[in-house]
C-alpha cells in the first residue's frame, strides 16, 4: 500500500494523519499515513528513504519547508513565490513541490466562512514565511489593495516589493504595498493576522479605526482559546475566524494533488473543533 506521511521537528502534535485518514474515509478506503521525525541536519536523506521505500506523497512542516523547496526539480507557482514547499510527490523520477498554504486560507475564508476577498481592502500582519506562503493566492483573489504589516517595516517592504513581481491568472497584480505597524492608517475590509504572537497573548499595539464597521479578523493560528489578535478586533465589532480551517482546506489541496479527487472539509472541520 502506498504510504503518506508528514515532515516535521517536532512533529507528535500533528493532526495531519487524522486529517488525511478522515478524508480517505469519505470514499471508505483505509489510508497509511506516518507521523516522521526527520532530524534538524538528516531532512533530504529522510525524505529520499520515504520515496525509495513506498512514499507516495509527503508534506512538510516546520522547520523544513525552505529545505523541502530546495530538494524539488519542480514546483508550482505558489511555491516560487513562497519560497517553501509543504507537499511533496514524484513524477517521472523527479520530486515536485507546491505550497497549500495559501490555497487553504482562500477556501476556508471563502467557501466556508463566505467572507468576500475580491474588490475589498485587505491588511496581513507580519512579514515572515507564513504571510510570504500565502501571499500568491490572497493577489489571484484580486483585492482592491494588499498592505503588508510589520514590526520591521523593512520587512514588510521586501516582502511587498516580492509580491508585486507575482503575476496572476490575468497579469494584473493589485496594489502591494508595506509599512510598519506605527505607520498604520485607514481601514480595512479584512484583517489576517500571520503572526504567531498571537499564541502568546502579545499582539502589536493596532489604531482602534483599523476595521471597517463590517470588517473581518482572521488569525491564521488556531487553539482552544480566541488569540489575543481575535479578542481584539471582536471587541472593535468584528466577525473573528481562526486557522483551523485553513489547516484542513490547506490539506485537502494536497490530498488532491495526491489522489485526484477533492474531500470535502466542513465534517472534518466540525470533528477537529
Amino acid at each position: 500500500m502506498a504510504r503518506y506521511a508528514v515532515f516535521g521537528n517536532p512533529i507528535a502534535h500533528s493532526k495531519s494523519p487524522q486529517i488525511h485518514q478522515a478524508f480517505a474515509a469519505q470514499r471508505g478506503e483505509t489510508l497509511v499515513y506516518e507521523r516522521i521525525a526527520a532530524p534538524l541536519d538528516g531532512f533530504a536523506a529522510a525524505v529520499a528513504d520515504f520515496f525509495a521505500h513506498g512514499g507516495a506523497g509527503a508534506n512538510v512542516t516546520v522547520p523544513f519547508k525552505e529545505q523541502a523547496f530546495a530538494l524539488c526539480a519542480e514546483r508550482t507557482a505558489r511555491a516560487e513565490l513562497a519560497g517553501a514547499v509543504n507537499t511533496l510527490w514524484q513524477q517521472d523520477g523527479q520530486l515536485h513541490g507546491d505550497n497549500t498554504d495559501g490555497a487553504g486560507l482562500l477556501a476556508d475564508i471563502r467557501d466556508n466562512l463566505h467572507w468576500p476577498v475580491a474588490n475589498r481592502r485587505v491588511l496581513i500582519l507580519g512579514a515572515g514565511g507564513a504571510v510570504r506562503g500565502v501571499l500568491g493566492p490572497l493577489l489571484a483573489a484580486a483585492p482592491a489593495s494588499l498592505m503588508i504589516a510589520n514590526r520591521t517595516p523593512e520587512k514588510a517592504h521586501a516582502l511587498a516589493d516580492l509580491a508585486k513581481q507575482y503575476k496572476t491568472a490575468n497579469h494584473n497584480t493589485p496594489p502591494v504595498a508595506g509599512c510598519g505597524y506605527d505607520q498604520l492608517h485607514g481601514e480595512y475590509d479584512l484583517v489576517i493576522n500571520g503572526t504567531s504572537a498571537g499564541l502568546s497573548g502579545a499582539m502589536p499595539d493596532l489604531p482602534d479605526t483599523l476595521l471597517t464597521a463590517s470588517g473581518q479578523a482572521y488569525d491564521m493560528v488556531y487553539g482552544s482559546e480566541p488569540t489575543a489578535f481575535l479578542r481584539w478586533a471582536a471587541a472593535h465589532g468584528a466577525a473573528t475566524a481562526d486557522g483551523l480551517g485553513m489547516l484542513v482546506e490547506q490539506a485537502a489541496e494536497a490530498f488532491t494533488q495526491w489522489h485526484g479527487w477533492r474531500p470535502t472539509t466542513p465534517p472534518v472541520i466540525t470533528t477537529l473543533r
